[in-house]
């Protein structure tokens, strides 16, 4: 991509005056109108057997238009009105789509006088109910660590790579932006080289006003390889820590000195909005008392047809303090509620495949801090405890309901693995054999590896890391995972890097 000047981009994301005032020579000024535009592309997303959400930014107020083709029909839709209570952005449900089927959707903003603006085209297929070949890819981590869109390099060509794999849709594990990361014009890698970024003024500091989240997001959607995937490719998110801050957890009091409000409380509502309104994410009615925002519900199922259904986690809204994570009587990271929902829809699906998105891995050790933990894992290879004990749960569950084809899916560690969990390795055997794959980051520094904690028995068949500590992505140490299914239900996982190149491949043959 090349590179946009200061002056543009801050006004992109300040999202400011679209009007202006034309003059000639001996006669009265002349209010010229802008048509409205869309300054961030469009995306669709939760795309489903018979369902998806549109998504567009307007650059003003403006009320959302869709002209949906699938063949010879065309639909056209009318959805909400976007403001700057929405930070101008706006979503539209479809419901009622037919399986199996291409569509092509023209997304623009019409003006209080009806005149319409800038249009742009999404792409999407919905899941076929009939078994059929599809694929899709998945990765974590953008702009982490400093790492931001560095024009001299392309941008951030892993979206490059994913989207040449032309996949039926793109799962976001997670650490979609960096809310607590700035982002400096200038960094000074090891060998001495400097990482020139695109910079904009939300983020230079970390984020604390809902302003100042609203532009992570919006400097994310300034790169031309983001829009033009997710304008292709319908995105499935999900939210883990960064998009408000490194490890946190409800309750907590920040211990951060660049924070003037350390209440992690509210910074997550702020956060959890400004996430909601910039990722194609079905709305849901209930409203939050103090904001009046209505949060959508992570942890949710993507039917994707008669091989694939995807279970996203939601790891963070209910998750207990981090601690050394030996608790005997257990803790939470997924909550009761969501244990008992991720069992019950598990056990209804019908599809060949039931793949677990995960934004927080299960055996490998996240550290936070020298003595508390992050994730799952808590370094003690015995019996489960902590919030190993949900985990535990769960997998019981699976093999007393006799549930085959389980795959975890996972991001976060920033490197790539394939781990295999096996209840002959394990202190805790209550488990059928099952493959965690990990992929990630995608535009952020690199580590790894981690520690692997044996309490569920797993073996790291294969992993690439960093070559040294926070590697920049020019290193090529970025990675993403790929995953296609054949029409008799054979999924083949491969682990790439950001170039696209094929690190590692298993074809797993349906039970």
């Amino acid at each position: 991509m090349t590179d946009i000047p200061r002056r543009t981009v801050l006004a992109s994301t300040a999202g400011l005056a679209l009007t202006g005032i034309a003059g000639r020579a001996g006669a009265a000024p002349l209010l010229t109108r802008h048509r409205l535009s869309l300054p961030t592309g469009v995306q669709s997303g939760d795309v489903t057997t018979s369902s998806a959400v549109l998504w567009a930014r307007s650059s003003g107020p403006g009320r959302l238009v869709a002209e949906v083709r699938s063949g010879r029909r065309l639909h056209r839709r009318v959805g909400p009105a976007a403001s700057s209570e929405t930070d101008f952005t706006a979503k539209l449900a479809l419901d009622g789509l037919a399986p199996g089927r291409d569509y092509e959707v023209d997304l623009w903003f019409e003006d209080r006088d009806g005149h319409r603006g800038e249009s742009r085209r999404a792409r999407f297929t919905t899941g076929a109910v009939h078994p059929s070949a599809t694929s899709f890819v998945w990765t974590g981590d953008t702009c982490g660590q400093g790492w931001g869109i560095n024009p001299d390099l392309g941008g951030l060509v892993g979206y490059r790579a994913m989207h040449a794999t032309q996949p039926d849709f793109f799962l976001h594990s997670g650490d979609t932006i960096y809310a607590d990361s700035p982002i400096a014009t200038e960094v000074v890698e090891p060998d001495g080289r400097i990482w020139r970024n695109l910079v904009t003024e939300e983020v230079a500091k970390v984020a604390e006003t809902l302003r100042e989240f609203r532009g992570r997001h919006r400097y994310n959607q300034l790169d031309d390889n983001v829009r033009s995937l997710y304008a292709d490719v319908p995105v499935i998110a999900q939210w883990d820590d960064h998009e408000t801050h490194n490890n946190w957890y409800p309750g907590q009091l920040l211990a951060d000195d660049r924070y003037t409000e350390r209440r992690v409380d509210v910074l997550a509502v702020r956060a959890r909005q400004a996430w909601q309104e910039n990722m194609p994410i079905a709305d849901r009615r209930a409203r939050h008392h103090d904001t009046g925002f209505a949060p959508a519900r992570i942890y949710r199922k993507i039917e994707r047809g008669a091989h694939l259904d995807v279970f996203c986690l939601d790891m963070r809204t209910n998750k207990d303090p981090n601690t050394p994570g030996l608790e005997p009587q257990g803790t939470h990271i997924l909550g009761e509620e969501q244990v008992r929902w991720l069992i019950r829809e598990v056990r209804r699906s019908r599809a060949t495949w039931k793949v677990i998105a995960a934004d927080l891995p299960l055996g490998i050790v996240v550290p936070d801090g020298p003595v508390n933990e992050e994730s799952v894992s808590n370094r003690d290879p015995g019996a489960p405890l902590g919030k190993e004990q949900e985990i535990a749960t769960v997998l019981s569950a699976f093999k007393r309901h006799r549930i085959e084809n389980v795959v975890w899916l996972t991001a976060d560690v920033h490197y790539c693995a394939a781990n295999h969990y096996d209840p002959s390795r394990a202190s805790f055997t209550d488990f059928d054999p099952f493959w965690e794959f990990v992929a990630g980051p995608i535009s952020s520094g690199t580590f790894g590896p981690n520690e692997l904690d044996r309490t569920f028995g797993p073996q790291t068949v294969f992993s690439k890391t960093a070559d040294y500590p926070n590697q920049s992505p020019r290193g090529g140490n970025q990675f993403f995972g790929h995953c296609s299914i054949d029409r008799d239900g054979a999924l083949t996982v491969s682990l790439r890097d950001i170039r696209g190149d094929n690190l590692w491949t298993r074809t797993l043959e349906p039970a």
